[in-house]
């Protein structure tokens, strides 16, 4: 059995996400699909309030010009989850442009919201993805996000 929300989002996004097939009308029948494939019923509903969730924050106000000059100072909360690899992740991603500061800020919004004491690169990579899926106008970063994270071979980010 799977315990982990990220790998229910993974699931998701795999089977559903890509637009070649569509998930069940109601949260229900989504709920005992997923609990039919090994996953815990209680995460299962924490990934999908999760996702309701970047859903909602994902509407948000697109970045200026001036946040780009901007330094983004973490809080001691977000040191605690965000250790220095993720962190990294985070500036090489914006500064290789898949990322603007109001994409950034909502994947570390939906990594701490993450039902998981310590996220691993890879998971911060799925929700970078998942962010990106959600913003419009972010297509050609989707793109390299998902190379970044399908390519085993390195992806190099101009």
């Amino acid at each position: 059995m799977y315990a982990d929300m990220v790998d229910i989002l993974i699931f998701l996004y795999e089977n559903y996400m890509d637009g070649e097939n569509l998930p069940p009308n109601d949260a229900g029948t989504l709920e005992e699909e997923l609990a039919g494939a090994g996953f815990d019923g209680d995460q299962v509903r924490k990934a999908l309030d999760w996702l309701d969730e970047l859903a909602e924050r994902s509407s948000g106000p697109e970045s200026t010009e001036r946040a780009h000059r901007n330094l983004r100072c973490f809080h001691p909360r977000e040191l605690v989850r965000l250790d220095t690899r993720l962190r990294g992740l985070l500036l090489f991603l914006e500064q290789g442009g898949i990322l603007d500061p109001a994409s950034r800020e909502l994947v570390i919004d939906r990594a701490l919201a993450m039902d998981k004491e310590t996220l691993g690169v890879e998971d911060l990579k799925w929700i970078v993805l998942l962010v990106l899926m959600n913003r419009p106008g972010k297509e050609a970063a989707f793109s390299v996000m998902e190379e970044l994270i399908y390519d085993p071979q390195p992806v190099r980010v101009h």
